[in-house]
Parts: structure tokens; C-alpha cells; sequence
């Protein structure tokens, strides 16, 4: 079957399936003055938030196709089995650093047809009451690895990367729980796992093929933190600052920012560094290539030049490569 006959007929699963949301958390240039206001004035009704929003279709197009992001199962060679693992790239950084709008980016520049986005917001662990009670005064850790369901998560991550279908629980923000229908997932040939702590596993990090680092600024993405959970999750700005002074910016100098050195590309200003994501686009393309040649891009890739992959000038603020 031909690549344009697979883009052209979405597939009855396509249409069942609904992509994970993908948000943009303020890249805009602008000063924090210009956007302080709009954290308290003018707020939109409350609404319920989830880690995976169905309200937006399995897709991203672009200028030359259609880029299903769910509900299709990866490339298969004439055998009938899948040609290859699918490449994962995790992306780490800090709450509110831009991680889902370069995962975004990537997934449009990349322009292959299958692409899974997993986020590690879809992680937490379920709460005791205990626990409930402490989250609705804001005095739960929500920022510590322990937060977090890293068995459930390696386990999925494994089964995607062997391009089998898995279930994915949907976390509420507001009710700060899991919801009962749990999300089902199929492989694909990119997978882009991001998330806070998504360099806090040994084992984990060995199911990342490529790992980035979004590095922004701590007072941009404690504007963005306000912006975001008070207007989409319902909090209230008291209480998002005593979270973010008691456990967010610890947590993120004791476990996130520490993790910086084992990526492979680090990310400055997010979204907005179109040279760190072309960068990281060639070299995805060319994994891609090599590995089989039933995946199939728009047109022929230029291999990255390793020393320019490697290079990096002290104070343009492109992509670091941290050699190996």
C-alpha cells in the first residue's frame, strides 16, 4: 500500500480516536508586566482540564499532509511486522517551560504520519483521602518523583515502543484524580514523551533515543504557571504561589534542573528556538532513514554535519549538543 493511500483514508480507528491535548502555555514575547494583568482580571469560567483532552481530532497538518497523532498503528514491513522500534524522545524542564509546544513544533517539522505525544501529567498516582486533602489546601508535592506512577509509565512506554496499543489513564487537574475510561493509545514510528521529571528514572532513560532539555526562564514560566492554572484548572493565585514557592521551585533546583546534563540537546526560550528544532529535526529524519526504508518522509533529509550538530557559540542561545 502506497504512503498516499495510507494518509488519504483515515482508517475507522482514526475516527474514534482523539489525540492528547496539546496546549500552548504562553510562548508570546512580552514583557511580565504586560502579562501579570490578565491573571487576575477577566478570568473565563472554570473549566475541567485533563491530561488528555478529547476534544481536538487525531491530527496536525502541515503545508504538504496530514499528521495523524492517535488512533492509526505503526509502519509494517512486507511481513507483516513492524521494521523497527519507534524513536522516542523525551523532553524534560521545568513546570510551565514550553515542553508541549516544542513537542508541538517537532511533530509539525518532523512531517512523518504516525506520531504519539505522551505526557507525564497522565502519571500521577491516585491519591488517598489523606492525600486528596492535603492537594485541596495545596500542601501535596505534586513536583516530587514520588508523585509519580513510574512503573505504569515504563511499562506503557516499553509496549509503544514495540508499536503495541496500551491504555493511558486521564488525570483531572481539578478533582486531582484519574478518570475511569482510561485513554487507548497506538504505536507509531515518533514517539515524544515529555514531562518534569522525565530524566528521574535509570530505567527510564534507557527507553529515551534522543533527550531534550527546555530551558526558559524561571520568572516566565512562573507567569505562565499563574496564567495557566488559574484560567484552565480553577486555582486560585494565593494558592498557586504558595505551591510554587513550597514545592515548584525546590523541586525544580533538587531534581529537574540537576537533570539538564544528561540531555543530548539543550533548548533555550522553548517553542521560539527554531535552530534547536531544525537541528533536532534532521536528526530524527535521519534515524528514521536508517532504520527502514517503509517510513516515509516528505522528500530527502540532509544528514546532519556532526560538527555542526556538536557546535555551539557561547551566547548565541542555540542548541547545546552534550557529546556523549
Amino acid at each position: 500500500m502506497s504512503d498516499v493511500s495510507r494518509e488519504d483514508r483515515p482508517s475507522k480507528m482514526e475516527n474514534e480516536e482523539k489525540t492528547p491535548s496539546v496546549s500552548n502555555s504562553g510562548d508570546g514575547e512580552g514583557s511580565l508586566d504586560r502579562l501579570l494583568p490578565s491573571v487576575s482580571t477577566g478570568l473565563s469560567p472554570r473549566k475541567r482540564t485533563t491530561s488528555q483532552c478529547k476534544s481536538e481530532p487525531p491530527l496536525l497538518r502541515t503545508s504538504k499532509r496530514t499528521i495523524y497523532t492517535a488512533g492509526r498503528p505503526p509502519w509494517y514491513n512486507e511481513h507483516g511486522t513492524q521494521s523497527k522500534e519507534a524513536f522516542v524522545i523525551g523532553l524534560c524542564g521545568g513546570s510551565a517551560s514550553g515542553k508541549t509546544t516544542v513537542a508541538r513544533k517537532i511533530i509539525e517539522a518532523l512531517d512523518v504520519p504516525w506520531v504519539v505525544l505522551l505526557s507525564m501529567d497522565s502519571f500521577y498516582k491516585v491519591l488517598t483521602p489523606e492525600e486528596q486533602i492535603l492537594a485541596a489546601s495545596n500542601d501535596y508535592n505534586f513536583d516530587h518523583p514520588d508523585a509519580f506512577d513510574f512503573d505504569l509509565l515504563k511499562h506503557i512506554l516499553r509496549k509503544l515502543k514495540k508499536g503495541k496499543s496500551v491504555k493511558i489513564p486521564v488525570y483531572d487537574f481539578t478533582t486531582h484524580g484519574r478518570h475511569k475510561e482510561w485513554k487507548t493509545v497506538y504505536g507509531a514510528s515518533v514517539i515524544i514523551f515529555e514531562g518534569i521529571m522525565a530524566f528521574a528514572d535509570k530505567e527510564l532513560l534507557q527507553l529515551l533515543d534522543m533527550k531534550l532539555f527546555v530551558d526558559t526562564d524561571s520568572d516566565i514560566r512562573l507567569v505562565r504557571r499563574l496564567r495557566r492554572d488559574i484560567s484552565e484548572r480553577g486555582r486560585e493565585i494565593e494558592g498557586v504561589i504558595k505551591q510554587y514557592n513550597k514545592f515548584v521551585k525546590p523541586a525544580f533546583e533538587q531534581y529537574i534542573e540537576p537533570t539538564m546534563r544528561l540531555a543530548d540537546i539543550v533548548v533555550p526560550r522553548g517553542g521560539g528556538n527554531m535552530v534547536a528544532i531544525d537541528l533536532i529535526v534532521q536528526h530524527v529524519h535521519s534515524q528514521l532513514e536508517e532504520g527502514s526504508s517503509c517510513i516515509c518522509t516528505p522528500g530527502p533529509t540532509p544528514t546532519p554535519d556532526p560538527q555542526r550538530f556538536g557546535q555551539h557559540t557561547p551566547g548565541q542561545g542555540y542548541a547545546h549538543h552534550h557529546q556523549k
